[in-house]
C-alpha cells in the first residue's frame, strides 16, 4: 500500500471560519475526512498533518523521508513566500512533493515559491 503524507500549512486550521469568499466554507477536519475517505477508495495510506509553525512541518517531511513515505501532498498555505528552509527540507526528501492549493493563488496576486521545488502543483 503507498504511503503518502498530507501536510497543511499555516493558516488551514482557520478554513470554514474566516475567509470563506476566498476558500469556500469547509472546514479543516471536512477536508481531512475527504482526503480520508478518498485514500481509502484508492487503497492509499495517508498520514495527515497540520502545524502553524514551519520548524514543525520541516520536521515532518524529514521524518516522512527516514521513514520511506513514497509521496507527499502539500498545501502551503501561509508557507507559500518566504520560507527558505520549508523549501530546503521539500527539496532534500527523496519523495516526490505535490504542492495544492484551495484557491488560485494567481488569482490573488499572489505566486507561490514552492511550486519551484514541487514536483507538481493544483490549484
Amino acid at each position: 500500500m503507498a504511503r503518502v503524507l498530507i501536510v497543511h500549512g499555516a493558516g488551514m486550521n482557520m478554513r470554514g471560519k474566516a475567509q470563506i469568499d476566498v476558500f469556500g466554507p469547509m472546514t479543516l477536519p471536512q477536508y481531512d475526512e475527504q482526503i480520508r475517505k478518498y485514500a481509502l477508495d484508492l487503497g492509499i495510506e495517508v498520514e495527515i498533518f497540520h502545524s502553524n509553525i514551519e520548524g514543525e512541518v520541516i520536521n515532518k517531511l524529514y521524518e516522512a523521508h527516514d521513514r520511506g513515505v513514497e509521496a507527499a501532498i502539500l498545501n502551503p498555505a501561509g508557507y507559500m513566500t518566504g520560507h527558505p528552509a520549508l523549501m530546503a527540507a521539500i527539496a532534500q526528501v527523496r519523495f516526490p512533493t505535490i504542492e495544492v492549493h484551495l484557491s488560485n493563488p494567481a488569482q490573488r496576486g499572489k505566486e507561490s515559491e514552492v511550486t519551484r521545488v514541487s514536483r507538481g502543483s493544483v490549484t
